[in-house]
């Protein structure tokens, strides 16, 4: 998986988690592969700041650099691992997934958090609702951090379908995605962006 963390500009206190990006190595042919390839990747951390490295010299990741974290393997693709860090020329993509969204339960009766990820499209949620096909109406979720959404609603007991809003507007409705006797830890298929 081609995942990166992204500096606090472009991380947006996780409201980038699951946006997906072109990149490649720019200007270094010293470094860069021959042809200069891209590679898509998804955001799906944070790369914090260190404010007691100069911004040019460790601090890479400081306000107001747009940096890109990525493992070795995925560097690799991109220029000699010697390189260190590159410049790299980047734009938003649209995401391409395999399967449907994927709604991970976690948390217990009182407290629930979803995970939702495998996010098609735009890539980046910015609002997820959660019904049950009993008692719960259709409830707003509030984002915990980056993938991680939360509420306090009773959901156990319910069949659960949600409502995801991508950062481009478009919604994608899953009905019942889980069956009534859902467990927390697990993970659930539903409806993904085309």
């Amino acid at each position: 998986m081609n995942t990166v963390a992204l500096s606090s500009v472009l991380f947006r206190n996780g409201q980038a988690c699951g946006a997906c990006f072109e990149i490649k190595c720019a200007d270094s042919p010293q470094w860069c592969k021959l042809g200069q390839p891209s590679l898509i990747v998804t955001a799906t951390d944070h790369c914090p700041p260190n404010p007691s490295l100069p911004n040019d010299n460790g601090g890479w990741c400081n306000v107001p650099r747009e940096h890109f974290d990525i493992a070795k393997p995925v560097f690799s693709q991109l220029a000699g691992y010697k390189a260190g860090i590159i410049p790299i020329q980047y734009r938003r993509v649209p995401c391409k997934k395999q399967g449907g969204i994927r709604f991970n339960i976690l948390g217990n009766p009182w407290f629930y958090q979803v995970i939702v990820w495998n996010v098609g499209g735009a890539g980046d949620v910015i609002s997820v609702q959660v019904k049950g096909d009993d008692k719960l109406k259709w409830t707003q979720m509030e984002r915990d951090w980056g993938a991680t959404w939360k509420t306090s609603a009773i959901l156990h007991g319910e069949s659960l379908s949600f409502r995801v809003r991508a950062s481009d507007e478009r919604y994608s409705t899953s009905w019942h995605v889980t069956p009534k006797n859902w467990q927390f830890g697990q993970t659930y298929e539903g409806k993904n962006f085309k």
